[in-house]
């Protein structure tokens, strides 16, 4: 059985459109990345490999390259070059991210460190200027082995972070998604895509209870209408991502002398606006979605 072979007749024809829709924008990045085909099929091969060997084994037995085969409709010789390759999906951290969340997260959730709204405070830059309450402090606080010189330099390259008109350090978000630095914004992209996209599946195969996954759509509206609801997603999203960052940190904190299994967990919120097709757009009804 080859890899070139048609689709199966039994296919969901509603799930075929979906996955369309769904690798549109992967696509367009990949090529704008130089990302060729050929490559990509053979990134494909890989985890098709890989996926039906760990997640659909029979009655837990390891599969034969036969089983793989018939499965993912991949030729048994590249199956048996592929599946005892060793890749890794770990998500490889870099530091600016690492160290910068950590850092957001006790700047956005610590009182210390917010004003009567609730807000990151701008922060004096040394310690003598604003002792406890000052950005080489709060470096401090998370990290004793690097400068806060060099974090603030990173941050502003990164656009996290800039100086008010009294010099002092201001967080340019509430939550840390550098503006600049591609490889930062491709840990957040894979991480975060992932996540949600992990959470869609499990709600579409029923395997485990649901996780919540909703949004709201409206496709009749102006720009300055998008502009005033992105301006409000915005803000009531900040809102509840902050509200979240400080439960889990305290509940961190509560659970670090336990024993008991770790989890991870990720909550996001996100939203986008487009022209709609004029010939989509000639519609008898709304397409209004609360989903």
């Amino acid at each position: 059985m080859h890899s070139s072979q048609t689709p199966n007749s039994t296919l969901s024809p509603a799930l075929v459109v979906a996955l369309r829709r769904v690798l549109r924008p992967i696509i367009r990045l990949m090529l704008s990345k130089g990302i060729t085909y050929p490559f990509l099929l053979e990134l494909l091969k890989e985890l098709f490999i890989e996926i039906a060997d760990k997640d659909f084994k029979i009655e837990g037995k390891s599969s034969t390259d036969s089983h793989l085969s018939l499965l993912t409709g991949i030729h048994r010789k590249d199956i048996r070059r592929l599946r005892h390759e060793n890749h890794s999906d770990a998500e490889a951290i870099p530091q600016a991210v690492s160290l910068g969340a950590r850092l957001v997260s006790l700047w956005t959730s610590d009182a210390r460190y917010l004003d009567e709204n609730n807000q990151p405070k701008p922060l004096p830059r040394f310690i003598k200027e604003g002792g406890e309450i000052s950005f080489e402090k709060l470096v401090a606080n998370v990290s004793c082995d690097i400068r806060s010189r060099v974090v603030l330099d990173e941050w502003l390259r990164l656009g996290v972070a800039h100086f008010d008109d009294q010099k002092r350090v201001c967080l340019n978000t509430s939550a840390f998604v550098p503006a600049y630095g591609f490889e930062e914004k491709v840990y957040y992209f894979g991480h975060n895509l992932h996540d949600h996209a992990a959470a869609a599946t499990n709600n579409l195969l029923g395997e485990k209870q649901p996780f919540f996954e909703r949004s709201v759509s409206y496709d009749e509206l102006t720009a300055d209408s998008v502009q005033k609801l992105a301006e409000k997603s915005t803000y009531l999203g900040m809102e509840s991502l902050l509200a979240i960052n400080k439960d889990a940190m305290e509940l961190e904190k509560n659970d670090a002398p336990r024993s008991e299994s770790r989890y991870r967990m990720t909550f996001g919120i996100y939203y986008y606006s487009e022209p709609v097709d004029s010939e989509e757009s000639t519609k008898a009804d709304s397409n209004d979605t609360l989903s």
